[in-house]
């Protein structure tokens, strides 16, 4: 993020941009092209991919003279990817998270098609802790993490999962029908987030917020759990900020972009 007063570098910026435009091209692409998308001059452009195929980044196809990128990227982006720790580099947020609720704060993976507590910051009254706990094994449908999982799946995997897993009713308030399903899930993919309403607990509400990837795939879950009493729609409302802006700066910082926009490069 640019700090107040420093100026950005614009030639570094044309580059990037030239190299996610490239990376969303689904074919090589001309300079003439290139130039005109991105509103680059094209000498200026020249110039940019020049030392990217100096570089080994792209690539020109000798007959045709467009360009594309080269699989050397990918080879950058496994490397920081598999020195990415998820934990470290949710802590942080998750801390602020609890002080902003004033609640215990989640963060799940999904495995084998249940939700897998990977890390707990406590909250100040640490009154959930038998329910939170690192290792803790959760269904995916009654879950406020859960369901956020299940946005993954197509209509025939959430269906097949239906039919598979035991929907158990563990409160009057759980949902075990798959149509039913099919609507929260409908709620949580147009809101951006999920509840656990009294599903899984009387008296314990949750709300959890998704941790995306390049490919817009849930990868993780941080959710906020506290007793209904203090878990009212006021208080989730007042903190709803807190817990989306955190989860949209880790989600991007795994390379998440929504609503990406090229932009104009300028000349």
């Amino acid at each position: 993020m640019e700090e107040k007063g420093t100026p950005v570098n614009q030639s570094a910026e044309k580059l990037l941009l030239i190299i996610e435009y490239l990376a969303q091209a689904r074919t090589p692409k001309r300079l003439l092209d290139i130039s005109s998308d991105l509103k680059i001059n094209k000498s200026t452009l020249l110039r940019f991919l020049l030392t990217l195929q100096n570089h080994g980044y792209v690539a020109q196809d000798e007959y045709t003279a467009r360009y594309s990128l080269t699989y050397k990227i990918c080879t950058i982006a496994s490397r920081v990817k598999d020195s990415i720790d998820i934990r470290e580099l949710c802590t942080p947020a998750m801390h602020k998270i609890s002080a902003a609720f004033g609640e215990s704060v989640s963060l799940a993976i999904e495995q084998n098609q249940k939700a897998v507590y990977i890390e707990i910051v406590e909250g100040p009254e640490l009154m959930l802790r038998t329910m939170q706990r690192i290792g803790k094994v959760a269904p995916l449908y009654c879950t406020g993490i859960g369901k956020l999982f299940l946005l993954n799946f197509s209509d025939k995997e959430l269906e097949e999962y239906a039919a598979k897993e035991k929907m158990t009713k563990f409160t009057e308030n759980t949902i075990t029908d798959l149509e039913a399903l099919k609507a929260e899930l409908a709620r949580v993919r147009e809101d951006g987030y999920a509840f656990d309403n009294e599903e899984c607990e009387i008296g314990a509400r949750c709300i959890a917020m998704p941790i995306r990837d390049v490919t817009g795939r849930v990868i993780a879950g941080i959710s906020a759990t506290g007793p209904t009493m203090r878990m009212t729609d006021a208080h989730i409302q007042e903190n709803l900020p807190v817990i989306t802006r955190a989860t949209q700066e880790l989600s991007q910082r795994m390379g998440y972009q929504p609503d990406h926009d090229l932009g104009e490069a300028g000349k």
